[in-house]
């Protein structure tokens, strides 16, 4: 028995099939999700999605949205979602140094719309670059 996912962002349809395990980066941490699961519904932060079919692992890069587990049926829906066999490693790098540098100028300042936008930015930026190398 398997779960089926489906990873939706708003331009796209990011992944529709089974997997045998599913780890979610919520924003209470991270939640592994197997058949029979219990029916929950999850608000996920940016981070990397995993999801195991038979020994292959695959990363998908999420921007925060929320899950729902029903049924054996995990249904993701986020802001915005890339598989990470689809992400250059260098260029992840590069906007992840950038990313932080623009983050740290902010940091220590009060908290504004660009310091939130920064922040952002970093967590979406260091999920792509965790997802590019598996």
């Amino acid at each position: 028995m398997t779960l089926t996912l489906r990873v939706l962002a708003p331009d796209q349809s990011v992944f529709d099939g089974s997997a045998d395990e599913v780890i979610l980066p919520s924003t209470t941490g991270q939640v592994g999700i197997l058949t029979g699961h219990v029916s929950m519904l999850t608000a996920l932060d940016s981070g990397v999605l995993r999801l195991r079919e038979g020994n292959t692992w695959t990363a998908i890069a999420l921007s925060g949205g929320f899950a729902e587990v029903e049924a054996n049926e995990v249904t993701v829906l986020v802001n915005a979602a890339q598989l990470g066999s689809s992400i250059d490693t260098a260029t992840a790098e590069k906007e992840y140094e950038q990313a932080r540098e623009a983050f740290n100028v902010l940091e220590g300042k009060p908290t504004s719309p660009e310091k939130v936008k920064a922040e952002q930015a970093l967590a979406l930026s260091r999920a792509r670059l965790s997802a590019s190398r598996g």
